[in-house]
């Protein structure tokens, strides 16, 4: 069973960290918001994204961060991302991100982004005995079809070996994980045959503009409605909105919350 792909173990039901892990950790508990696609372009987004942060601001659970999953800018700019930094900055805790296809300035420079979010390209936090991967799924400015590039796979070949299999882990994308989504990449069952034996509880994803949840036995991967006043939801939908998610005896779960 260990050697069989992401896609046979999405086929059977069966994700082997996670059997692996049942039982083995007490992590706390928290609360999180994940936005995605805020595809920040002019002040108009500005105000209007000062009401979605002081939306998050007014949850009782008083969330202990923030993710930002992808195209903060609609066009990579220094000042649309210099934007929605200091915006975020207003919710006072920490705020991390991963890069999407709009946080490009052209096909291959991504420079603002860089220095407006250092060290948010691949990496991996802990937060109260979870782990939380982030990783560059982009292919420069492309859309659709995006192949994860080969740098993010070293650096999860290289950096993974040292997490924990038992900890509860999320992973972090902007491109989305989910089998069936029309813009996930071509070699998304790659990334996730290398977590496959970690106890994988979650995936959170942007890009597409709509809610999708494909599952692999316990593991949910999923995308949002856009967190935007300039972009529009693929999926058809009006509502815009993020994610407010719970962590709570080793498993995720998440409330779509409305905005505007």
């Amino acid at each position: 069973m260990l050697r069989m792909s992401a896609g046979s173990l999405l086929a059977l039901g069966l994700w082997p960290g996670t059997l692996r892990a049942a039982g083995k950790n007490q992590p706390r508990n928290f609360s999180f918001i994940v936005v995605n696609d805020i595809h920040y372009f002019d002040d108009h987004c500005g105000d209007w994204l000062q009401g979605a942060i002081r939306k998050m601001k007014s949850h009782p659970e008083h969330p202990d961060f923030c993710v930002l999953a992808g195209d903060l800018a609609d066009m990579g700019t220094a000042p649309q991302l210099a934007a929605v930094r200091d915006l975020f900055k207003t919710l006072r805790i920490p705020v991390f991100c991963v890069p999407g296809n709009h946080d490009y300035l052209t096909n291959t420079d991504r420079g603002p982004y860089e220095q407006i979010f250092p060290k948010s390209i691949n990496y991996h936090f802990e937060h109260k005995g979870w782990q939380f991967v982030a990783l560059d799924t982009t292919q420069g400015q492309t859309a659709f079809p995006a192949v994860i590039q080969p740098p993010t796979l070293r650096w999860v070949d290289d950096n993974l070996p040292g997490l924990s299999k038992t900890r509860p882990t999320v992973i972090l994308t902007h491109f989305p994980l989910g089998a069936g989504i029309i813009v996930r990449p071509p070699n998304a069952d790659q990334l996730l045959d290398r977590f496959r034996n970690y106890n994988l509880q979650a995936a959170f994803s942007g890009h597409w503009h709509g809610f999708t949840e494909r599952h692999i036995r316990d593991v949910t991967l999923t995308t949002n409605k856009c967190c935007s006043f300039h972009a529009h939801n693929h999926d058809g939908t009006k509502e815009k909105g993020y994610f407010l998610c719970r962590a709570e005896n080793g498993l995720v779960s998440r409330t779509f919350v409305q905005v505007g």
